[in-house]
């Protein structure tokens, strides 16, 4: 059983395990696998935290983190979407302020462009499309379905946000080895590489931020992490500038938790992130 008198134990470091297990398990054979073959073995990687998500929100015994699942899916109408969207232009911001900054270091303002190919190869571009929009939505049904609030609940979401950034930067671990991927093709530096899942901390608690301030909807979640997606892929950012860009998404994550002090630092829902959102309602100020 998961719960203890009728109260919901969440499990994040089960969570975890098994997210990772059920996605290597598939994604480190890709390595060695190439073609069509590791394709399909990284797709079904894809699908684990989602799967592993929605199998302990079922085998949960719990009726009500079965509806706030269903509620965060399905509940369109609570969405603030001025929220979303707010969250969609900060992240613009960034692209163009680390674009304008890059130039201190070389770069040209020919970045403002869009570019002709995705960065990873072996697709065509109506697929690579597809893979961006899959991945945003799996992803999320994932990481919002269960996975932050199983760390919520037991701290305030400063430092869930922390710990989901790491946690999540480091699942991509072995896409680096994979030929063709976003993440192989940074190994041309190591810095590049090490960027990439620095960069992953900061970004967890802008989208963290976007899951509150949506009143917790997957939906949104998956809007941003969409554009993200797209922004990073398509605006002709060089892999120089996209360092810049770790610092400026870090100084905009700054930001946003010290405008929203409350919402970060808050506690109230430790403990109790189920009945907080069933009795008097989540805090989203």
């Amino acid at each position: 059983m998961n719960t203890t008198k009728g109260k919901y134990i969440f499990k994040p470091v089960k969570f975890f395990a098994m997210a990772y297990l059920f996605t290597w398990i598939f994604w480190i054979p890709a390595i060695f696998v190439p073609g069509s073959a590791g394709a399909g073995l990284m797709f079904i990687g894809l699908l684990a935290p989602g799967v592993v998500s929605t199998v302990f929100v079922l085998a949960s015994g719990s009726p009500e983190l079965k509806k706030d699942l269903k509620n965060k899916i399905i509940g369109f109408y609570k969405v603030k979407w001025i929220n979303v969207f707010l969250g969609i232009g900060v992240f613009a911001l960034v692209i163009v302020g680390s674009i304008l900054l890059s130039t201190l270091f070389g770069q040209s303002l020919d970045q403002f462009a869009f570019t002709e190919d995705f960065s990873f190869t072996g697709v065509g571009i109506g697929t690579a499309l597809v893979t961006i929009l899959l991945a945003s939505i799996i992803e999320e049904v994932g990481w919002k379905g269960y996975c932050e609030d199983s760390i919520g609940e037991y701290m305030n979401w400063f430092w869930e946000s922390m710990l989901f950034g790491l946690f999540w930067s480091l699942w991509h671990l072995p896409l680096i080895f994979i030929e063709g991927t976003y993440q192989a093709g940074l190994m041309v530096n190591p810095l590049y590489v090490v960027n990439f899942f620095v960069s992953g901390i900061p970004l967890g608690f802008v989208i963290t931020w976007v899951y509150l301030v949506s009143d917790r909807s997957i939906l949104a979640c998956m809007i941003f992490h969409l554009f993200v997606n797209f922004m990073q892929e398509k605006i002709a950012m060089t892999p120089e500038t996209k360092c810049v860009e770790t610092i400026v998404v870090t100084v905009a994550a700054a930001i946003i938790v010290l405008c929203n002090k409350k919402m970060f630092f808050e506690t109230d829902h430790v403990g109790r992130l189920l009945e907080t959102q069933f009795g008097k309602g989540s805090s989203n100020e």
